[in-house]
């Protein structure tokens, strides 16, 4: 049994899940995941072990719990440095971690419009005035780091670091919803989509059942 459990939601929808997930299985690091399945009638009972407020993910080391998934990052790159978390240079860690930060606490108008969806394709989606305002937010984002690192590697900073798993759902949905920005943008999606991590929550995704209303939008839509 691995020292490392993740309790963690529905691969198909379950955003806040795949950051820490995606980080932990891009650094090659060994852990138990629990999946736990969304909106239930069984799911307050399978929740109640855990010190979150009945809330995924969680990460449990020992008799340690940490419950939110920039706290979960934050912990796994302190715990195994010898595989870096967050860029080498003091400079590169505070913008690594800016993005982090706005992640965690933006971009409502781009999750409320764009559920995810790993399992279904919306050709023809467009999306409203607040996600595509968020859309071109990440763009920018993105090309910012892209354009100053691109010489390091194919990541927001070269080498990968925190700040792509914490932006791997955004990756996911932009290919569910056929959102594209660009050469270097559109490379950086296929990065963390195709990636060992990216591929592998993908087939988990793919293999699960359960629909979660909420989380599918009114649009015609496809399998992936």
């Amino acid at each position: 049994m691995a020292d490392l459990q993740l309790i963690i939601g529905n691969y198909n929808y379950s955003s806040w899940s795949l950051r820490p997930w995606y980080y932990l299985t891009q650094q090659g690091m060994d852990f138990e995941t629990v999946r736990i399945s969304l909106f239930t009638e069984t799911m307050e009972q399978e929740m109640s072990p855990y010190f979150s407020d009945g809330k995924v993910p969680v990460l449990r080391h020992g008799d340690l719990e940490i419950w939110d998934s920039l706290a979960i990052i934050e912990y796994l790159a302190e715990l195994h440095p010898e595989v870096p978390g967050w860029p080498e240079a003091r400079r590169e860690r505070a913008l690594a971690r800016s993005l982090c930060a706005e992640m965690h606490s933006s971009f409502l108008g781009l999750r409320s419009a764009m559920p995810m969806n790993c399992r279904r394709s919306f050709p023809g989606f467009r999306p409203d005035p607040e996600a595509q305002r968020d859309i071109v937010r990440v763009f920018d984002l993105w090309n910012r780091c892209r354009r100053q690192h691109e010489a390091g590697g194919p990541w927001l900073f070269g080498r990968f670091s925190a700040a792509d798993a914490m932006y791997a759902p955004v990756v996911m949905r932009l290919v569910s919803y056929r959102v594209r920005g660009g050469d270097l943008i559109d490379g950086y999606i296929e990065t963390v989509y195709n990636s060992k991590a990216g591929q592998a929550w993908l087939k988990l995704a793919k293999a699960e059942s359960e629909i979660i209303e909420e989380d599918e939008v009114d649009w015609p839509s496809e399998p992936i």
